[in-house]
């Protein structure tokens, strides 16, 4: 385990002598600071709504559970709207799970898995890491490839359970946070989304729906009537995307949503809340997914390699490879330059993951090289799109996993190393672009939809927040430091790397908290997040 420093502050005090005599010292008097008074503004927290997605409805460790729900950033910025009259309930719709419900993570025929828990298979005195861990993992056989890995054991209890999603047996018609967990902005002004027979159908929406496949999320929202609201929608329409890996498979089943169907779906979002009502809200836009941590824990060149492995890396792959690629320039199938691109360079040390690359050339990937690989080169057909990792790219925390293990228990086809990494593990630089792209048109989108309704909206910068908070690496408030990764005591996102834990929310409601106070010339006291909880230490069995 880590060790941690802690920087101890040292106080010299100096003693003023006169030439005859010492002079009596006469201490001052400081006015003690006073807060300033809370205050509403030109704004009414009476009834106070919340609609948007995962981080609305407080999903943390890529889970639904009690305490994450408890923490959500809807229900941290209402408890703070107390200060100026908002009321002391906030009603969610409770999912009633210790470990909850992860829609992502399943083992298929065993068991639907719960949030993730940082788990230290071996213990603290052991050789293997802590890493996530879904709980009710049931424990794995030892691995033999490429090197031996002991058997990992069950998570223990109480981290050993999950719960499936059940109806939400409240008041539905007296809530307050339609967040709904992975959602694209148009599934909000759906009907169908209640629908199990629909495609789009969300059943983290549907088990606390007013009439599930008849009305919408907005409509539910809009009837609730709210006197303030918090609208934060478009995230998932760009994230779900990045995060299964902008490949062929996550465009079909995680697809990126174009400008124009975002436009449309956001005014038909804004036009059912807004219409016919008078309410004020806050608005956020669109963070950029690289400020993140899921995307920048693992670095592009983490392949570390002795002198003796990349020998025989060299001898065994990147020379044949090179050749082959020699011999495709000559012929023309490919250019010098992407050649260049192209070539495997193994060293002592750090190497970039080797990884496909099935963009297509013409958007800045590579000409796919199988009809050339046959015959004497027909060993290389792996290779077809392969290249190594430069720091444009990104390897998502999914790649963790797989990353040093063998590929059908093959030690010579080691994922990332000797063997290319899958596409749906890696983000090229041209994916990113793509990506950030895409975000920008969304977030200009959001904030003419704010300047339109300048008098009733304030825009929160959510992108410029967590863009900040990652370049200055840390961030601190009521003698808390925080900082933008899941690794605790200091991390303030939770175990899966996309979604704040709790203390991490509380700093994503205070953007938002700003945000309302400059537009309505509030004076609503920030969340204090000493007040809430980081990322948990590691459990070991």
């Amino acid at each position: 385990m880590k060790k941690i420093k802690y920087l101890h502050i040292i106080l010299i005090t100096i003693l003023m002598v006169g030439s005859c005599k010492q002079e009596p010292i006469i201490p001052k008097t400081t006015d003690p600071v006073v807060p300033p008074t809370p205050s509403k503004g030109s704004a009414d927290f009476t009834k106070f709504v919340a609609v948007g997605n995962s981080f609305v409805a407080g999903m943390q460790s890529f889970a639904l559970f009690n305490t994450s729900q408890a923490n959500s950033m809807a229900r941290i910025m209402a408890k703070q709207f107390e200060t100026v009259g908002g009321p002391t309930t906030f009603n969610q719709p409770d999912i009633g799970s210790v470990n909850g419900y992860n829609p992502i993570n399943s083992i298929p025929g065993v068991i639907k898995l719960g949030r993730l828990i940082l788990f230290d298979p071996d213990g603290p005195t052991g050789s293997r890491s802590a890493a996530p861990y879904p709980s009710a993992y049931p424990g794995a056989a030892a691995v033999t490839c490429p090197s031996a890995v002991p058997a990992t054991p069950p998570l223990p209890s109480p981290y050993n359970t999950a719960d499936l999603p059940t109806a939400f047996g409240g008041n539905k018609a007296a809530l307050n946070n339609f967040g709904v967990p992975l959602i694209y902005t148009g599934q909000a002004v759906l009907p169908d989304t209640g629908n199990p027979a629909s495609p789009y159908y969300s059943g983290l929406w549907a088990r606390f729906a007013s009439a599930p496949g008849v009305k919408s999320i907005a409509q539910d929202a809009a009837a609730a009537a709210g006197t303030f609201y918090l609208i934060w929608l478009g995230f998932d329409d760009v994230l779900l995307y990045a995060a299964t890996g902008a490949d062929a498979v996550s465009a079909g089943t995680y697809p990126m949503t174009s400008s124009a169907a975002f436009n449309g779906a956001y005014d038909g979002v804004m036009a059912t809340l807004l219409t016919g009502t008078t309410f004020k809200g806050v608005v956020g836009n669109v963070p950029n997914f690289t400020s993140l941590p899921y995307f920048y824990t693992v670095p592009w060149n983490t392949i570390t390699l002795n002198a003796a492995t990349a020998t025989t890396l060299t001898t065994n792959l990147s020379t044949n490879y090179n050749l082959f690629l020699e011999a495709m320039v000559t012929n023309t199938i490919i250019t010098a330059a992407e050649r260049d691109k192209r070539k495997l360079t193994f060293v002592a040390g750090k190497n970039g993951v080797l990884l496909s690359d099935d963009v297509g050339y013409s958007a800045g990937g590579l000409t796919d090289l199988t009809p050339y690989m046959t015959g004497p080169y027909a060993g290389l057909a792996p290779y077809a799109l392969a290249r190594q990792a430069t720091s444009t790219d990104l390897v998502p925390l999914a790649a963790g996993s797989v990353l040093g293990t063998c590929n059908g228990g093959n030690p010579s086809a080691v994922w990332g190393v000797s063997f290319p990494l899958p596409d749906k593990y890696i983000l090229t630089g041209a994916e990113t672009t793509a990506i950030l792209t895409r975000t920008g048109e969304f977030n200009a989108k959001i904030s003419a939809t704010v300047t339109a309704n300048s008098t009733r909206l304030a825009l929160a910068d959510v992108n410029k927040g967590y863009a900040d908070f990652v370049t200055a690496r840390a961030a601190v408030s009521d003698g808390v430091t925080i900082t933008p990764s899941f690794a605790p005591p200091t991390g303030a996102w939770s175990e899966d790397g996309l979604h704040p834990n709790s203390r991490g929310y509380a700093f994503t409601a205070n953007i938002f908290i700003d945000a309302i106070n400059t537009k309505f010339t509030a004076v609503i006291p920030k969340a204090s997040l000493a007040s809430y909880l980081g990322t948990g230490l590691p459990i070991n069995p």
